[in-house]
C-alpha cells in the first residue's frame, strides 16, 4: 500500500476526528464565556463551600478581578467539555466496536462522570486540609493569615481538576486489558511504576507539603488495586463462561 493510499483510507476518520475535536472546542468555549461573566457567583459558591472561617481572602491587584474571571471560564469550561468529550468519543468508536464492547463502553460513561466527580471533590477537600492547616500554623505563631483570593482559587481549580482526570485511569486500564491492547500480567508487574507514578504527579499538584502529597497519592495507589482486583474478577468470569 502506498503513502498516497494510506492518506486516502485514514483521510474521513480524521476529518470526522476534526470535527469532533472542534465541537468539543466550541463546546468549552460556550461554557466558558458563561463562566467568565458569572465569575462572581461561581467565586462565592467556592469560598462558601470551603467554610474558611477566620482566614481573610483577600485581593492583592486590582487586576485579579480578570484572572478570577479567567480561572472560572476555565473550570466551567473544563467540566461542560469532559461529557461532551465522552459522548463524542463514544459515538465515534461505536461502528469499530462489537455489541458487548459497545455495551462495556456505555457502561462505563457514567462510571467516568462519577470518577470525575469524586476526584474533584477530594481535590477540594485536600486543598481545604491545606487551608486550615496554614490557619493553624498562623494563629499557632499569633500572626495574622492573609490569602491571596487568586492564588487561592487557582490552586483548588488546578488540583481538583487534574485529580478528576487523574480518577479516570482505572477505566482506561480496565478497557485497555479489556480490548486486549495490554496483558493482566503485564499490568499487575507495573505495580511500582504506578506507585511511582502516582506520587510525581501528586508532588506536581500545588500543595507542597510531604503530607498532602502523600495524601492525594493515596487514592490514586488505591484506585490502581482496585483496578487490578476488578480485572482479575472479570477475567476469572469470563474463563468460567
Amino acid at each position: 500500500m502506498t503513502a498516497e493510499d494510506t492518506i486516502n483510507k485514514y483521510f474521513p476518520y480524521l476529518l470526522e476526528i476534526r470535527k469532533r475535536l472542534l465541537l468539543a472546542v466550541s463546546v468549552m468555549l460556550v461554557s466558558g464565556f458563561l463562566g467568565f461573566f458569572y465569575y462572581d457567583r461561581i467565586v462565592a459558591a467556592m469560598v462558601k463551600m470551603l467554610q474558611l472561617d477566620g482566614i481573610n481572602i483577600v485581593f492583592t491587584s486590582p487586576f485579579q478581578y480578570v484572572e478570577l474571571a479567567m480561572s472560572s471560564a476555565l473550570l466551567i469550561g473544563l467540566v461542560s467539555a469532559i461529557p461532551f468529550v465522552i459522548w463524542q468519543l463514544l459515538s465515534f468508536l461505536k461502528p469499530a466496536l462489537k455489541d458487548p464492547e459497545y455495551r462495556l463502553v456505555v457502561f462505563m460513561l457514567p462510571l467516568a462522570l462519577v470518577l470525575f466527580a469524586a476526584g474533584f471533590a477530594f481535590g477540594v477537600l485536600m486543598m481545604k486540609y491545606v487551608v486550615v492547616l496554614f490557619q493553624a500554623s498562623a494563629t499557632k505563631l499569633n500572626i495574622g493569615n492573609y490569602l491571596d483570593v487568586s492564588a487561592l482559587l487557582t490552586a483548588i481549580i488546578t488540583t481538583s481538576s487534574l485529580m478528576g482526570l487523574a480518577f479516570q485511569f482505572p477505566l482506561v486500564l480496565t478497557a485497555l486489558v479489556h480490548f486486549k491492547a495490554v496483558k493482566y500480567a503485564w499490568l499487575a508487574k507495573q505495580r511500582p511504576w504506578a506507585y511511582l507514578s502516582s506520587f510525581i504527579f501528586s508532588i506536581m499538584l500545588p500543595p507542597t507539603d510531604v503530607l498532602s502529597d502523600v495524601l492525594l497519592t493515596l487514592p490514586l495507589v488505591i484506585l490502581f488495586e482496585l483496578t487490578l482486583i476488578l480485572n482479575r474478577l472479570l477475567l476469572k468470569s469470563h474463563q468460567r463462561g
